[in-house]
């Protein structure tokens, strides 16, 4: 049974904070293999000439198969694009202004959807939606990222914030020229991009919170951001990967004249809809991207810190001397009144004791808000004075 002791809160508990830190590895065979990334097909075409096309918003990628129970989602990856590029103006055949609504030839696919997933992390991070991603430091400083790839760490992984300057990204800004009619052909031209600086130079927006500049670690040009409070990097397709290099493929249309593919990812001479990022659904940008853009093996292509903050109470929990030496547990006294562990005719002699097994903690209600068990019982008597530590974190 309890024994109550009240708390003196001035010299009997105090608060303090620590930071946990966790090194988080990605290898590239989670990234660029099909059976690790998840998609979700929520999107679908009419019929058109061919069967409709069907396709995700956003890929997963698990740390294993994500068909087996044991799969952890590590990050979301999808595409946008914001209406000032160079894209929207070129393929848009009309624009209604009451709606906000633009309107795009067939031979695209899933414009509008690439402008609404730009809106939606634009909201998000920046708290506008018709907003641009701007550069927040370097020489492209106030640069807009028009074509953007979104990587969204999960929880799990990211925990309360990307530590700054651990964030490293490695990818190929390159695909093989070969002549093959595949999309998913190994990359070369491989590079590392880290947010160098982003202790220095540090920035915040509202709501994202803190905000670093992600730069090629060979010349510290920028090509993306990283959000460390929200987990979120922001890639500019034109810095990171070569957008003007020929890519041959075949894509999903709903005209069969348009699934053969020849064009670049994002600008081509010969018409907007050669850009991959215009003519081909999310799914098959994402496809492109994760498949040959990041190595296929168990060779690490991101990794960071994440930081926990852990927020402690501790109280000191004083066991004097004349405390604690009684129990009001039944069984410490027989039917007559006599205290057991005192031998009999030795009551003036011998004195109680008690042995600590539980600390609870009471609200001023009364209310038991938490629990801490001894590793094994603690004697208590007269003799002994000391002081248990009991930490709750939160």
């Amino acid at each position: 049974m309890a024994t109550f002791e009240f708390f003196n809160p001035a010299s009997d508990k105090r608060t303090q904070s620590d930071v946990l830190e966790q090194l988080v590895d990605v290898i590239g065979d989670d990234v660029s293999s099909s059976l690790t990334r998840r998609k979700y097909q929520v999107w679908v075409t009419g019929s058109g000439v061919s069967a409709g096309v069907t396709s995700s918003l956003f890929q997963t990628v698990y740390d294993q198969d994500f068909t087996l129970q044991t799969a952890n989602p590590v990050f979301d990856v999808t595409i946008g694009i914001h209406t000032s590029s160079v894209l929207i103006p070129a393929l848009t055949t009309s624009y209604d202004s009451v709606n906000d609504q633009y309107y795009f030839p067939s031979s695209s696919m899933m414009m509008r959807e690439k402008i609404d997933l730009y809106r939606t992390f634009a909201q998000q991070l920046l708290g506008n939606d018709n907003q641009a991603f701007t550069f927040v430091s370097g020489a492209l400083a106030g640069t807009a990222i028009k074509e953007a790839v979104f990587l969204s760490f999960k929880r799990l992984f990211a925990r309360d914030q990307v530590k700054r300057e651990t964030f490293a990204l490695r990818a190929f800004q390159s695909a093989s020229l070969s002549g093959l009619v595949n999309l998913e052909r190994q990359g070369i031209g491989e590079a590392i991009y880290t947010d160098l600086g982003s202790t220095i130079n540090v920035n915040y927006s509202f709501p994202g919170g803190s905000v670093g500049t992600i730069v090629n670690t060979s010349n510290t040009s920028s090509v993306g951001l990283v959000w460390h409070d929200q987990g979120i990097v922001v890639l500019d397709a034109s810095r990171v990967f070569d957008s003007t290099e020929q890519i041959t493929g075949s894509i999903n249309s709903i005209n069969l004249t348009n699934e053969p593919f020849t064009g670049s990812l994002l600008y081509s001479g010969t018409g907007p809809c050669n850009a991959l990022f215009a003519s081909a659904s999310v799914d098959d940008v994402v496809d492109h991207i994760c498949s040959t853009r990041f190595i296929g093996s168990d060779a690490t292509v991101m990794a960071f810190q994440n930081q926990t903050n852990i927020n402690s109470s501790v109280f000191f929990c004083k066991f004097e001397a004349d405390r604690f030496n009684y129990s009001s547990n039944p069984t410490y006294t027989d039917s007559s009144g006599r205290i057991v562990v005192i031998d009999p005719g030795q009551e003036d002699v011998q004195r109680s004791f008690s042995f600590i097994t539980s600390i609870g903690l009471y609200d001023a209600d009364n209310n038991l808000l938490a629990v801490a068990k001894a590793s094994r019982p603690i004697l208590k008597n007269y003799q002994r004075s000391f002081t248990i530590k009991v930490r709750t974190d939160y």
